[in-house]
């Protein structure tokens, strides 16, 4: 399970426990309130993997859970599950719309970045995905060259 101890810093939150309270935030947002079970259905997990997490997630201030009750965030819970969100979004769209990965690959790229990478790196890829389509993808022709571009270089880099 995760290496997260009792009041460490946030930046040392595992991605098995940042996916916790990104899901937490996802089931709310869809059914209102998260429970055990859907939490582990949702991550395709048994409910005692979730409930372990749950009880180191309610030691670090990020979750609040009473046993067979809901599950809610803190503020501090839903902020990070917000984060991390936020660098999925980011990283996808510059994956999809930038470097055209298939948006599967892309979704699923982009939640393995994530986790590793820090929200001042994912806010810099995305001023640089903002400046090139202000300066250089001004238009639907420009981002096309770039397409096909992208597509050489992937058959060379085959041959």
């Amino acid at each position: 399970m995760a290496k997260f101890k009792k009041n460490e810093s946030l930046n040392n939150l595992s991605a098995s426990l940042e996916n916790y309270l990104e899901t937490i935030a996802i089931v709310k947002r869809e059914k209102k309130y998260a429970r055990i079970g859907a939490i582990a259905k949702a991550l395709n997990v048994k409910s005692s993997s979730v409930n372990i997490a749950m009880k180191l997630l309610v030691e670090n201030n990020l979750v609040v859970h009473e046993k067979y009750g809901h599950v809610d965030l803190t503020p501090q819970g839903e902020a990070l599950a917000l984060e991390v969100k936020e660098k999925h979004n980011i990283l996808y769209n510059f994956l999809s719309k930038l470097l055209f990965v298939n948006d599967e690959i892309a979704d699923q790229e982009a939640c393995e970045i994530e986790h590793s990478i820090s929200i001042e790196t994912v806010h810099k890829i995305e001023r640089l995905h903002l400046l090139l389509k202000k300066y250089f993808l001004k238009n639907d022709e420009d981002t096309l060259n770039l397409k096909k571009y992208l597509e050489e270089m992937n058959t060379i880099e085959k041959l």
